[in-house]
């Protein structure tokens, strides 16, 4: 278990997270989110002993990551894919960090095997690709067979089978029991492999709770709805005080207009008010469906006040 109790990290004047507290769970994946600057990463290297706190703690398994003598046992972290000496070979790294660990020698090649780069072991990791350095600080991660896992943005540089890959090995690690603890911006991800989330801004904490719940607490609706009469039918809930947008079903687009059904997105008024005034207007619907705030919906929302760096603007 990962425990965060009034964590504070400051360099210099700048206050990296702010009395931060929250705890990640075994058998369970845990999301961390935040803007940019939030503090996730500073969060992180407190938690593995690569800076001080300033303040407050941060524990695995009740226990400061540095007093863990031979740490990969107890805990295992991808934080930066490019931190490996590019003229070593993948299995030199790995065997180099399991003499120091006390890790039997065969477990450099079973995690080299479980990670796909079985093939590579001889290659040089300066030659690697960005997805094959992800794999290899995951093999690192693993190598120690800990109970507790973290990762931050692990899947940056993955192809599309080197992700579903990742997802599918987050859910089997937890399902043994493991803690893994997951920082990335990569929304459908969490939404795909993440159980609970703990979102901060400013390095503060803004929720802590499951991705069901916090999904769930977006406050934007919106309504599809497919007519062969949008023109009419925007109009009419305009009229009503809804925003209406061109949606992206079938029927959108040039053929809308020779009389074809299109899809249209509908947000301030709900489904029965909606069918209501197409009743009333006689404007005939194919589709009606309302549809709750994506995660990343309920992200940008829940996180508007915390964003350190817009584009377009200075602060």
């Amino acid at each position: 278990m990962i425990e965060v109790n009034e964590l504070t990290k400051r360099y210099g004047a700048k206050t990296a997270v702010d009395r931060l507290s929250f705890t990640v769970r075994p058998g369970r994946v845990t999301g961390f989110l935040g803007p940019n600057g939030a503090g996730k990463t500073s969060t992180l290297r407190v938690l593995l002993g690569l800076d001080a706190p300033t303040s407050g703690t941060a524990t695995v398994g009740g226990v400061r990551f540095r007093d863990h003598p031979r740490g990969l046992h107890h805990a295992g972290a991808l934080l930066d894919a490019g931190h490996v000496h590019g003229g070593r070979t993948a299995r030199a790294h790995l065997a180099a960090l399991a003499r120091s660990n006390g890790i039997a020698a065969r477990r450099v090649a079973e995690v080299l095997e479980e990670v796909g780069l079985a093939d590579a072991a001889r290659r040089r990791v300066g030659g690697f690709s960005l997805g094959m350095r992800q794999r290899l600080g995951i093999a690192t991660a693993l190598l120690g067979d800990p109970p507790v896992l973290i990762f931050d943005e692990p899947v940056n540089g993955m192809d599309p089978e080197g992700v579903l890959w990742v997802r599918r090995l987050f859910r089997r690690l937890a399902a043994e029991g493991r803690t893994v603890f997951l920082s990335s911006h990569l929304m459908s991800e969490m939404e795909q492999t993440a159980d609970d989330l703990v979102v901060i801004g400013q390095g503060r904490l803004i929720t802590a709770e499951s991705v069901r719940d916090f999904a769930a607490r977006g406050t934007r609706l919106s309504v599809t709805v497919v007519t062969p009469r949008p023109t009419e039918l925007t109009a009419v809930l305009t009229t009503a005080g809804a925003t209406v947008e061109p949606g992206d079903g079938p029927g959108d687009g040039p053929e809308a207009a020779s009389g074809a059904a299109a899809t249209l997105t509908v947000t301030g008024l709900p489904a029965d008010r909606i069918a209501a005034l197409a009743f009333e207007h006689r404007v005939l619907l194919h589709e009606l469906t309302t549809r709750a705030a994506t995660l990343e919906e309920a992200f940008m929302e829940l996180t508007a006040d915390s964003v350190e760096y817009l584009a377009g603007e200075t602060r």
